[in-house]
Parts: C-alpha cells; sequence; structure tokens
C-alpha cells in the first residue's frame, strides 16, 4: 500500500508589515518574512499605505491598492524582489 502525499500550494492566512519586513504566516503554520527593502515601492509608501492590503485569491498573494504593489506567496517563499524599473537616457533625435 503506498501513500502519495498532497502537494498543497503556500497559501497566505494573515499578513504583517513593519518598518523593516514584510511577515506572512501561511496557513499550514509557517511564517515567513522578507525585507520590505525587496518592494521599492512598499519601502516608499507610507505606513498607511502599507497597511492597507487585501490578501488575494485563496491567499496566492497580497496586493497593496494604494500603490499598486503585488507580491505572491510563491514570490516570498523563493527570494525575489521586485526590480526597480529603470529609466531611458536616450532623447530623439
Amino acid at each position: 500500500m503506498s501513500t502519495a502525499a498532497k502537494i498543497v500550494e503556500p497559501r497566505v492566512m494573515s499578513i504583517e508589515v513593519s518598518d523593516d519586513e514584510i511577515i506572512a504566516h501561511l496557513v499550514d503554520g509557517r511564517t515567513i518574512s522578507v525585507p520590505l527593502v525587496w518592494s521599492w515601492r512598499l519601502s516608499e509608501a507610507t505606513q498607511e499605505q502599507r497597511q492597507h492590503f487585501e490578501i488575494l485569491g485563496d491567499g496566492q498573494g497580497i496586493h497593496w491598492p494604494d500603490i499598486d504593489e503585488d507580491i505572491s506567496v510563491e514570490g516570498m517563499l523563493h527570494g525575489a524582489p521586485a526590480p526597480r524599473p529603470t529609466t531611458s537616457t536616450r532623447h530623439a533625435a
């Protein structure tokens, strides 16, 4: 008799945003955190904007509507900081 382990996608149960990090409490009991600077939008946002978030779907990610930022649980787990956009220095001729 074999037993197959059920693979469960990591999902957020609750979120905390401090001055230094984003802390996610997952439904499976784990707590993960990433540095706030991984999201340049969040690191430059006001405390009020940081505290206004929505958990997406079944907990697959978090959305901050005031600053249009989304962070997935997978991104937090795999260490994927948001890249800051670059500005072009080219000028039209």
